[in-house]
């Protein structure tokens, strides 16, 4: 099994509903993002290349890749970043992580790690989103998690379920019959950063 993910370029609206969605399910610290939307365009969020009447945009969603060679479980020295056997999801051990970064330095894919330098703090002074989402701990490393605490109950994870415009798919990529492998065989995708050979497990839907 390999759980990942597909995101129809051509369906997404650039709206982050599935940004925020992921932050509230787990009950992210204020400045931590583990889904980002991306804009290939202009220089600017939102601007697209070009002149009037003649421009383009794309929106690109990005977060942990979840990769089938992970660079950052070679890396890491006390195994707190790990490939699921059963799932193929790159998981974090927060309470196993010394915060040595060396994951961050190993992944190719700018941004989808983050660090708390400090405990972390959010603007309500209650917890939100899922009581079986991971703590957050200062001094650690985070990253998507696939909402793993939701796939342990055969649910989807968080943005799928949020996402207005159906630009997200999720599923197992090994099984032939389900919706991700059928439209990774549809349509012409792309992986980020191909070359680097960590074969992430998400597909770009031209």
């Amino acid at each position: 099994m390999n759980y990942g993910f597909v995101i129809d370029q051509q369906r997404c609206i650039g709206c982050h509903t599935c940004a925020v969605a992921c932050k509230i399910e787990n009950n992210l610290p204020d400045v931590v993002w583990w889904n980002r939307i991306l804009t290939d365009g202009g220089a600017e969020m939102d601007i697209p290349a070009g002149e009037f009447p003649n421009t383009t945009i794309d929106y690109i969603p990005v977060n942990c890749q979840h990769c089938e060679n992970p660079a950052c479980t070679k890396v890491c020295p006390v195994g707190a970043t790990y490939k699921d056997e059963n799932t193929g999801i790159v998981r974090q051990d927060v309470d196993k992580c010394i915060g040595c970064r060396m994951c961050m330095s190993a992944c190719p894919y700018t941004g989808v790690r983050s660090f708390n330098w400090e405990e972390p703090s959010h603007v309500l002074d209650i917890a939100i989103g899922d009581a079986n989402a991971p703590d957050h701990q200062k001094h650690t490393v985070e990253k998507c998690t696939m909402c793993w605490h939701r796939v342990a109950q055969d649910e989807e994870p968080a943005c799928i379920e949020a996402c207005p415009g159906r630009a997200r798919f999720w599923g197992d990529l090994d099984d032939p019959n389900s919706e991700v492998s059928k439209l990774v065989k549809s349509r012409s995708t792309k992986q980020l950063l191909a070359d680097e050979g960590t074969n992430p497990s998400v597909y770009y839907l031209d």
